[in-house]
């Protein structure tokens, strides 16, 4: 459950794809475009999220690389990458992604981040999306992010954010919010004073993914299988949304809407 939870909280860097030929609309090809509006992989710009710029001098770290699509954008602007993760097959999946692109050299472990077997100084960028949720201590796993950045890091990180894990509490199955999956939720305060106080300068907090709020409520209803999301209240509820972002004020309604019930919280700090 926890790779599959990841693959809805944290976007992939799949290239935007149109949509198939036939009505039915992919709700993942949907939700990176989604993502994407909301400021992920910008090719123009080379930031993996909006205010975190990645180029080919950047040593970039990602714990809790999940299935590589945040680093396979980055290793495609030429960085060192380091991944980590307490899954081997999936370090191992993300290693064999990074093959075909030009990063400067790959370096992965396979661990607990407890601690992180990385020199201090390491990175000079780090990346942890939806990761601190499942930890049990969040102080130390934020501790050992901030010793292996190096002065001036810049640090991309996010965790569900409240306002959609809230909807889920009485629908979502049991296991959503059992170790290892969501043992905690955590408020927008709480997320700011715990990046604050591992010693990271807060940059810029936001919040996105409306469209995957829903979908989760109606995914828990329609009771099949992520592997095969397949269930009219999904298939209409993405032909809806797809309609929304293809309406002459689609992106003002996005806005409007991911900032009232969102999936994700993103923060972009700073290492003093």
């Amino acid at each position: 459950m926890l790779s599959l939870l990841k693959k809805l909280t944290a976007p992939t860097s799949v290239p935007v794809a149109s949509q198939p030929a036939a009505d039915k609309v992919d709700p993942y090809i949907l939700g990176l475009h989604d993502a994407m509006l909301s400021g992920w992989f910008n090719q123009e710009t080379g930031e993996l999220f909006k205010g975190f710029p990645v180029t080919a001098d950047d040593t970039l770290l990602d714990v809790g690389c999940g299935d590589g699509g945040n680093v396979h954008f980055c290793g495609m602007r030429g960085a060192k990458i380091i991944i980590a993760d307490i899954d081997g097959a999936k370090v191992e999946a993300t290693r064999q992604r990074l093959s075909d692109t030009p990063a400067r050299g790959v370096e992965c472990h396979v661990t607990d981040c407890n601690p992180l077997p990385i020199a201090d100084g390491t990175a000079t960028r780090v990346v942890s999306t939806e990761v601190i949720e499942h930890v049990d201590d969040p102080a130390q796993f934020l501790a050992e992010l901030v010793r292996v950045g190096q002065s001036g890091a810049l640090y991309l990180l996010s965790v569900p954010h409240p306002s959609s894990e809230d909807l889920q509490k009485d629908i979502a199955a049991p296991e959503y919010f059992q170790k290892p999956n969501h043992i905690r939720i955590i408020s927008e305060e709480q997320f700011k004073a715990m990046v604050s106080e591992a010693g990271l300068e807060i940059i810029s907090h936001s919040q996105y993914g409306f469209y995957w709020s829903m979908w989760m409520m109606l995914f828990w209803e329609a009771k099949v299988e992520f592997s095969n999301p397949d269930h009219p209240l999904l298939n209409h509820w993405a032909e809806t949304w797809q309609a929304v972002l293809d309406s002459p004020r689609g992106a003002q309604i996005k806005q409007a809407l991911d900032a009232v019930v969102a999936k994700s919280q993103v923060i972009i700090a700073r290492k003093p």
